[in-house]
């Protein structure tokens, strides 16, 4: 694989106050990125009883940890105001937005976007769900029974009948159709475990993890192409990806000091017990706590949360956060690409650790992105599955 065939994209997902957001928006699109990618949630993952400015910063910025725009309209708006990079959800789900409604959703910002869009769809999380009076069930069959729905939506020209387990419909139909003639908006799974994993090899065109550390990222797509495979498909065919929460700094002892903190800690919290057994631990919240599934933080006070974030050891976050210098970052987008990663989405984790590195972060990061948009070629080996 050729090193400059690696696509960067950066987590843009906008927070108050909104003209500020189109700003980088633009600047992002200027510098090179190929992808802006915008998460879906209500709910953030940081915990309202945490976010005073003695322990995070950022929230002498934003009042409240869930300050965040609707994804939907706000990526109308982005798509009208570029011209060439890729938008995408990372990711939306489907308790929330019907398939019907976000097939129609998506195809409309395929023809506002004239073509730039990608789905990003996971199985979702109780915290944007269960707190808004949604009932959780069954999030893998719900999931493949939208997939199946919105390409049919996308794809035939006449009505559309479905009967399944959770959708029926009936004399449906879904007029609009991509902009761009037999290239509909592809659809990338957020898939971790091993159900989700064989569903992308199924019927995903894209897959994006979320702060896949190397070793499993390795394992992870060998089964995604082992699916591909076994359903009769050519497992290229599958854009493999990775959202990657940065830490950047030029020095390492400022990384050193921004990976142990309450927020890094929190993140932490999303894993499974699984992996946290791995380590030698388990689980802060106990060993049958499904990580990210399960994390509602509104639930949880100060001093439960602190205690938790204590039992979660430095070295554990270094290994599934991305830190250090811009050489570094860029040695461990290599390791990914010799892997097979061919799409990495960067979420700038350094200034929600520290504010006051908005810009000196963003200048690493611009070093990383100059490294990978180089034209001197710089092979890397595709390591075998």
């Amino acid at each position: 694989m050729d090193i400059s065939d690696l696509k960067i994209g950066m987590e843009n997902s906008y927070t108050p106050p909104f003209e500020n957001n189109l700003k980088r928006t633009k600047t992002f699109e200027k510098d090179g990125f190929d992808s802006l990618w915008f998460s879906d949630h209500i709910m953030s993952w940081w915990p309202d009883a945490i976010w005073t400015p003695d322990i995070i910063n950022l929230a002498s910025l934003l009042k409240s940890p869930h300050d965040s725009y609707n994804l939907y309209p706000v990526m109308a708006i982005v798509a009208s105001n570029t011209k060439k990079v890729k938008i995408g959800t990372s990711v939306t789900e489907i308790f929330r937005h019907p398939p019907s409604l976000l097939a129609h959703m998506i195809i409309t910002l395929d023809h506002i976007s004239k073509g730039r869009i990608i789905l990003g769809i996971g199985a979702g999380e109780k915290e944007n769900i269960v707190p808004y009076g949604i009932k959780w069930e069954k999030p893998f069959s719900r999931l493949e029974e939208a997939i199946k729905i919105i390409k049919l939506l996308w794809r035939k020209d006449k009505k559309v009948d479905f009967d399944e387990k959770f959708w029926k419909l009936k004399d449906a139909v879904l007029s609009l159709k991509p902009i761009k003639k037999n290239r509909a908006p592809p659809i990338w799974i957020g898939a971790f475990g091993p159900k989700m994993l064989e569903l992308t090899g199924k019927i995903g065109d894209g897959w994006l993890p979320f702060n896949l550390n190397s070793r499993r990222y390795k394992d992870s797509l060998e089964k995604i192409q082992t699916s591909a495979k076994n359903h009769g498909r050519n497992p290229e065919e599958i854009t493999p990806g990775n959202e990657l929460c940065l830490i950047i700094d030029e020095k390492h002892d400022e990384c050193d000091k921004m990976v142990d903190s309450p927020l890094v800690k929190n993140q932490m919290l999303t894993l499974q017990d699984e992996i946290f057994r791995e380590y030698g631990i388990s689980h802060p919240f106990g060993d049958n706590f499904h990580g990210g599934l399960d994390y509602i933080p509104t639930r949880y006070d100060k001093k439960t949360l602190m205690e938790a974030y204590d039992k979660i050891p430095t070295e554990m976050c270094k290994d599934f956060f991305v830190v250090g210098t811009p050489d570094d970052i860029i040695g461990k987008f290599e390791e990914y690409a010799k892997i097979g990663a061919k799409h990495i989405v960067i979420v700038n984790y350094t200034i929600m650790c520290d504010l006051r590195k908005f810009q000196s972060s963003y200048n690493c990061i611009k070093k990383v992105l100059d490294y990978f948009k180089d034209s001197s070629p710089k092979i890397v080996q595709k390591i075998e599955v």
